[in-house]
């Protein structure tokens, strides 16, 4: 694919001198090649060469090549070992991308800890083209936005989709999936899986013992001292590895309480925000499980997947999660024959609530970029159209069970999983009314260890809910106090 028309589109400056001085400060030494070594003093940073950037490899820019992929170059993509697995790349994603291009060689890696192996090849100048940035050791990618080291993906959502040449990228996506990727007004990072969160049980369990679905809180601890009394559990939560899950629940119910507006408030990190008087009544009411002996026993100091195990196992009946869980817990699933995985919404806290129970939180999530240094970019935007083609994303669903941000890919498709029907069904019913914060995704240390650690002795019962308000106004007012951080916003 050479020709005499190549256009030449140089490498997005990047800021590697401070990405540099940052690892310098969170104590992180380098060694020859930029090889992390083990914690101890260091210097500023390294020897940079500041002078004119090194050009992108590329090829002939055409209406079937948009981007100038070049033939030959090889493409390195890096995939979260975790939830999804990575078989969905292997098996769908780079066969669809191979079959187009079938002279660029895929190296594919897949990993637990994105951050452990990838941290060193970003400050040594030498990352991987495509990064899967997900799991509990993805890096920050508000960090790296800020330091520049992140590709801007504006030529991608402008570019034409997969399937319709007169219809850009940016339009065959569900609606905030590229504004959740934006800082500081660029598209950074393609969010692709689309999560719809809520509360998870086993429909049949319920409905033997004759149960209700509750809609309401009360209803919810009149059910929850049914459950108890029977001799299991009535909740359980990700424990020791992401009490998190539970500010998610506590979030929605206050924002159905009061509008949300408050988590706009919570958003823009405004003084007070987390001292509302509807998020004080959602945390006493989460608490209230605490106090009533509610959650499974021990599993505060549990591994996430150890107590959403004891879950899908039966000794649970309610559990915090996304849409994810029903492919994360396939295999506990299995166990119990009679398991019918199914999404109920987050109850009202009262009957005069500003929004309807069928309210949900829901949102792209499952971050893919292409670093600002990427030997191949243009393959790597290639690959991620390739992706968000109809048959990627409906390949992606069907086998990881998970929606996309692709909105024709969900349209008309019949889903085998239960989990996944009742959460598309859920999706349906809410309709507008469907909410998201994004503080934890632009300052993920507020999220955690800030308020994940008071939410954590919260949901012990060892803090009272003015104490755990003042926590996580503390958290916020760390990062809004930090003038090193850059501040994003939003508007209702």
């Amino acid at each position: 694919m050479s020709s005499s028309t190549e256009r030449t589109i140089p490498r997005m400056p990047t800021n590697r001198r401070t990405f540099l001085q940052r690892m310098a400060v969170a104590g992180v030494a380098l060694g020859p090649g930029g090889v992390f070594l083990a914690s101890c003093a260091t210097s500023e940073g390294a020897d940079e060469d500041e002078g004119e950037a090194e050009e992108e490899p590329q090829g002939e820019v055409s209406e079937d090549n948009p981007f100038g992929v070049p033939d030959g170059e090889p493409l390195e993509i890096f995939i979260f070992d975790g939830g999804f697995g990575d078989e969905y790349a292997t098996e769908i994603h780079q066969p669809i991308f191979s079959e187009k291009w079938p002279d660029v060689q895929i190296n594919h890696n897949a990993a637990v800890d994105i951050g452990a192996e990838l941290q060193a090849r970003f400050v040594a100048g030498d990352p991987p083209d495509f990064i899967n940035n997900s799991g509990d050791g993805a890096m920050d990618t508000g960090q790296l936005a800020s330091d520049g080291q992140l590709y801007d993906l504006t030529e991608l959502f402008d570019a034409p989709s997969w399937d319709d040449p007169d219809t850009p990228v940016r339009d065959i996506l569900i609606p905030g999936t590229i504004e959740i990727g934006t800082r500081d007004g660029k598209p950074q990072v393609l969010n692709y899986a689309f999560t719809v969160f809520g509360l998870w049980y086993n429909k049949t369990l319920l409905d033997e013992n004759g149960w209700p679905v509750p809609t309401t809180w009360q209803e919810m601890m009149d059910v929850c001292a049914d459950i108890k009394a029977f001799g299991i559990a009535p909740w359980v939560y990700q424990g020791v590895t992401a009490p998190s899950y539970m500010n998610w629940p506590l979030l929605v119910m206050a924002a159905k309480l009061a509008g949300p507006e408050i988590l706009l408030a919570v958003d823009n990190l405004e003084e007070g925000a987390w001292g509302h008087e509807a998020i004080r009544e959602s945390a006493a009411a989460i608490r209230s499980l605490a106090e009533n002996d509610y959650f499974l026993p021990g599993v505060e100091g549990m591994e996430f997947r150890d107590a959403q195990g004891l879950w899908a196992r039966g000794e649970a009946v309610f559990c915090p999660s996304g849409s994810w869980l029903e492919n994360e817990e396939a295999d506990a699933i299995a166990e119990n024959p009679t398991f019918e995985m199914t999404m109920m919404p987050e109850p009202l806290l009262s009957e005069n609530s500003v929004m309807p129970l069928e309210t949900v939180r829901a949102t792209a999530g499952e971050p893919y970029i292409i670093p600002a240094d990427a030997a191949n970019p243009r393959a790597a935007m290639e690959y991620m159209r390739a992706m968000l083609s109809v048959e990627g994303a409906r390949g992606f669903t069907e086998a990881v069970t998970s929606l996309t941000s692709v909105a024709e890919a969900n349209e008309g498709v019949e889903f085998e999983a239960p989990g996944l029907s009742s959460a598309q069904a859920a999706l349906t019913a809410a309709g507008d009314n469907v909410i998201n914060w994004l503080y934890s995704t632009w300052y993920p240390t507020m999220e955690s260890p800030g308020i994940d650690q008071a939410t954590a002795t919260l949901l012990r019962a060892d803090i009272t809910v003015d104490e755990w308000v003042q926590q996580c106004e503390a958290a916020a007012a760390e990062i809004r106090n930090d003038d090193s951080i850059t501040k994003q916003t939003r508007e209702a």
